[in-house]
């Protein structure tokens, strides 16, 4: 996992970092899989909460790596759908720490955490419909039950980023913090919880948990039905190469 680093911070904390800091931790196939894997390794360890960060002071995640494999059968949407806990019940706390710019998939995966904590420099947007993308891992089903209609709708329809401040404001984070401290307040944050009952702190994940991967799981037969009409349509191949080219979408 050359792209997905994991160290442990004492015996119940486990923190992953993202590390494609060329690509603002960009992630990559490969990266997709190993992190649906990961879980798997996290559920089954002594850890009671895990951090996932990103490399460097640019880019927390920028979503999925566009210049490689854009497929998506049912079984690769289903093995990335696990790498972003879109319908899995995982059942010990994530703490996001968004180190950067946190985007497309990057916001899918921070809405797989349960607290967020910001740097001011942190932007966040879901640019898809821009590029004619459909955006399947999560954010159709997650968005609206965390931060409300009309947040989620301008977030997903304007295509635009946010800056953190504004990030807080519609309670997409909880906190800002300097750059520099943003790990003590995620690993504080981790210890607090990691000091508290296991077993009753894994019992209320796994019931908010299971309600929401519930109700993306009777959504998931449209969802991958949408994504290949949009991936099939008129306007996907001229998304794409708008954003390879660097330019503006033409869909007249």
């Amino acid at each position: 996992m050359a792209d997905l680093r994991v160290e442990n911070h004492g015996k119940h904390i486990a923190l992953i970092t993202l590390d494609n800091e060329p690509r603002r931790n960009a992630m990559t196939r490969q990266m997709l899989f190993d992190l649906a894997d990961l879980w798997d390794d996290l559920a089954r360890s002594e850890h009671r909460c895990v951090i996932i960060t990103g490399t460097g002071n640019k880019g927390f995640c920028a979503g999925a790596d566009v210049s490689g494999d854009l497929t998506a059968s049912p079984e690769t949407a289903a093995k990335i759908n696990k790498a972003l806990l879109k319908t899995e019940v995982f059942p010990k706390p994530i703490i996001a720490a968004v180190n950067g710019d946190c985007v497309a998939g990057g916001v899918e995966l921070m809405l797989a955490s349960d607290i967020r904590v910001a740097a001011p420099q942190a932007r966040f947007g879901l640019p898809e419909v821009r590029l004619s993308i459909y955006p399947f891992g999560g954010a159709t089903v997650k968005l609206v039950h965390q931060i409300g209609y009309v947040h989620a709708m301008k977030l997903i329809l304007g295509a635009e980023l946010i800056d953190a401040e504004e990030a807080r404001r519609i309670d997409l984070v909880n906190e800002i913090v300097d750059a520099d401290q943003l790990m003590d307040w995620a690993l504080k944050m981790a210890e607090t919880i990691a000091t508290n009952s296991p077993s009753a702190v894994q019992a209320v994940k796994r019931k908010i948990s299971t309600e929401i991967a519930e109700h993306a799981l009777t959504q998931e037969d449209l969802d991958q039905e949408l994504g290949d009409a949009v991936r099939n349509g008129p306007h996907f191949e001229e998304g794409v190469a708008a954003f390879l080219e660097k330019r503006k979408p033409n869909y007249d």
